[in-house]
């Protein structure tokens, strides 16, 4: 029996107060994945609230998967665990590749700089008052600045990764069990983010009576005809994706060894993506835009599923008390800054909206999160084509490089 169930995992009998684990291998893993896919475009498909707050389908499905999960583990029978890390990172570094090769000068142009402006002041706005608030709120309710902080910019605005870096930062500076604070902070802000972003954009656009324009299309059907994939396109645009992927690795370790920054990996991806992109438009080097923008949202898809499904939520429970009370309170925020102030700042258009959904989605948890909130709205509302290529790449960027400085600085007055 023990060699059958090895072929699908790895069993850890209980041990030292530890009940007993099994850890489905990574093709299993993948197996359960897809069946988050499926059930969650099922649900959606037949629920039209979902539908009309554009909430994600792998967020839906993928937080009964790991609600299902935690209730197992919660037995004192055996918790159940699955080997995605690589998958997650390939997922999360192809898929931000993608998005980075839309990313060309015309559409810049195009976008103004104004806008631009408008994106990188928001967002430093947005981080600025997530810690503020974190601290002021922290002062009331006896806790640590530097653990409010964990629950602030460092996971909402950062995410899991930047508050994974930061956390021996605040240990070392008296904080204890910043680390574990900041990453369960950074878990419910990806669901937070996920489940706010899409019914505010659709509030602003019922208020406003937005519609998206019928003339702004995705790149891959500017034509106006439904894009045809081919096999060999296909073969091709994958074999660069990974080769783009892989010089963006070079990018990512100059970027990560900038003083007072901590860079995702995927922000070298992002980057590698962007300068091929305009490499290859001036130098008149052939790709195929379908190709890649296919790529790009099977990634996206699979990345959430395995992020949504492999959320322990029985980690929350030792910190839910003080650290509850501060994410109520950013959730509220960031809701109230993408109603009154993203909305604003980003012109007041259907695109605003849009823009605004991405704002919730990257301000409460990470950068596939906007771009997952504003896939939702604009599958239900219609397509906007500046909002989808630039706002999270260039919110992104803005966010990995004010988010660690204001962190070392604002951080620093509360050394222990």
């Amino acid at each position: 029996m023990e060699n059958i169930i090895s072929y699908f995992g790895t069993y850890t009998p209980a041990a030292d107060g530890a009940i007993a684990n099994f850890k489905f291998e990574y093709l299993c893993t993948l197996g359960f994945a897809a069946i988050v896919i499926f059930l969650g475009r099922a649900i959606v498909a037949h629920s039209a609230a979902l539908r009309k707050y554009a909430i994600p389908a792998p967020v839906v499905s993928g937080i009964i998967f790991s609600l299902l999960i935690s209730a197992i583990k919660m037995t004192g029978t055996v918790s159940i665990s699955f080997d995605a890390k690589v998958m997650k990172d390939l997922c999360q570094n192809l898929f931000f590749l993608c998005v980075g090769f839309g990313f060309s000068a015309k559409m810049l142009r195009h976008a103004g700089g104004k806008l631009c402006v408008m994106i990188a002041f928001a967002a430093c706005l947005l981080i600025t008052c997530q810690d503020v608030l974190g601290v002021a709120i922290a002062h009331l309710i006896n806790l640590n600045p530097l653990l409010a902080l964990q629950c602030s910019s460092s996971a909402m605005s950062g995410g899991v990764g930047t508050a994974s870096a930061f956390g021996p930062i605040f240990e070392g500076w008296g904080a204890q069990d910043a680390t574990t604070i900041g990453v369960a902070a950074g878990t419910l802000g990806n669901v937070m983010g996920s489940l706010i972003g899409g019914p505010v954009a659709a509030f602003l656009i019922a208020k406003h009576g937005l519609k998206a324009d019928p003339n702004d299309k995705p790149e891959a059907k500017a034509t106006g005809k439904a894009p045809e994939l081919d096999n060999t396109k296909m073969i091709m645009m994958f074999a660069m994706c990974l080769l783009l992927a892989a010089l963006g690795m070079p990018i990512y370790c100059l970027l990560d060894n900038i003083p007072m920054i901590e860079m995702p990996k995927f922000i070298g991806c992002l980057f590698a993506g962007a300068i091929a992109r305009n490499v290859m438009e001036a130098a008149n080097i052939k790709f195929y835009v379908p190709e890649v923008d296919a790529i790009e949202h099977m990634f996206l898809e699979l990345y959430l599923a395995l992020v949504l499904m492999t959320t322990d939520f029985t980690k929350l429970a030792p910190v839910a008390g003080q650290m509850g009370i501060i994410l109520v309170a950013q959730a509220i925020l960031m809701a109230l800054f993408g109603i009154f102030v993203s909305f604003n700042l980003f012109g007041r258009d259907y695109g605003a909206a849009v823009m605004t959904a991405g704002n919730i989605g990257w301000g409460c948890g990470s950068g596939p999160n906007a771009v997952a909130n504003e896939k939702a709205v604009m599958d239900q509302y219609g397509w906007h084509n500046i909002a989808w290529v630039l706002y999270p790449s260039f919110a992104v960027i803005i966010d990995d490089i004010y988010n660690p400085i204001f962190l070392s600085i604002f951080g620093g007055l509360f050394k222990g």
